[in-house]
């Protein structure tokens, strides 16, 4: 079973507690954005075998939503950080870059770190 720790309220949430809300850190385009971006927030998102950044909802708790970074192949969970963070804090980047050293993060603009 998936563990979350809600960074809000500091509860360990089982998933059924949880509701997941896919990739984090998507850029969202105002009006003016052209076709292609659009689509591409609607529609294109990464799907990693590995760690991978999440936003997730403490539905039956809180009811904040948040990010965390978990490996897709293993569940294992990095840690969980505020959904108004603009990028993965620097120790959580450092954890995951501990046990898998070749793990990048893609930014807004097609960047890794």
């Amino acid at each position: 079973m998936l563990i979350l720790e809600c960074p809000y309220c500091g509860v360990n949430a089982d998933e059924t507690e949880l509701h997941a809300g896919g990739e984090a850190h998507l850029k969202r385009f105002g009006p003016e954005a052209s076709d292609e971006e659009f689509e591409g927030y609607l529609f294109v998102r990464q799907n990693p075998k590995g760690v991978h950044l999440e936003r997730w909802q403490h539905r039956y708790g809180c009811g904040k939503w948040f990010h965390a970074a978990r490996c897709t192949v293993t569940l294992e969970v990095f840690g969980t950080y505020p959904a108004q963070t603009l990028a993965p804090p620097k120790a959580l980047v450092a954890k995951i870059k501990e046990k898998r050293p070749d793990w990048t993060w893609r930014e807004f603009g097609g960047a890794s770190t």
